[in-house]
């Protein structure tokens, strides 16, 4: 059963039946608004390209490695995205970072996820948009945060994973930010690790 994350929200990522996850997928989906027209005239829908990005930090808060539109890959193979939504269109996630968390490097130790709006729009044109963590073995959602947030920020902190005593858990963090890609988003993201 999902669970509906909340800001702050911390999670275990250990499987109901006791197991550990090996892999998993965050999804990201999104809509563009409605844009109002006129007196009913030149209105319609507009284009909103959303990106997901994974940074990996080390234990000292340095950036260990990303994967975004640019990279689809970490450097170790271990972490993918699965490439560039530039409208949202579609059904479901428009956007996938796929983690294999048994490969990842142990000097990983958390791994944070963002959203951000490479084209600058800000969230009051967007809609529908959801981040969620599946299991990758049986596509079952575990968790689903919900991203419509309407406001002027053009960026989120979505999620971080990361180690505790051997096992990873996940911190729901949802703070609203501003950057066009997740190298203007450091400064906001250091206080979460």
């Amino acid at each position: 059963m999902s669970i509906k994350l909340v800001k702050g929200q911390k999670i275990s990522l250990e499987k109901g039946s006791g197991g550990t996850l090996s892999q998993v997928v965050m999804g990201l989906g999104w809509d563009a608004a409605e844009k109002k027209g006129f007196f009913g005239f030149g209105g319609g829908s507009q284009s909103i390209d959303l990106d997901a990005s994974c940074i990996l930090f080390d234990e000292t808060g340095n950036v260990f490695d990303t994967v975004w539109f640019r990279q689809l890959q970490s450097k170790d193979g271990s972490i993918t995205h699965t490439g560039d939504n530039r409208t949202g269109e579609g059904e479901g996630d428009d956007e996938q970072i796929i983690v294999d968390l048994m490969r990842v490097p142990e000097a990983a130790k958390s791994l944070v996820f963002v959203v951000n709006n490479f084209t600058g729009q800000d969230f009051n044109q967007v809609q529908n948009a959801f981040c969620r963590l599946v299991d990758r073995s049986n596509n079952t959602e575990i968790a689903r945060y919900d991203l419509s947030c309407q406001g002027d920020h053009n960026a989120q902190i979505m999620a971080k994973i990361y180690r505790r005593n051997n096992q990873w858990k996940m911190h729901a963090i949802g703070e609203n930010a501003n950057g066009r890609t997740f190298h203007e988003l450091l400064p906001a993201i250091r206080p979460y690790l």
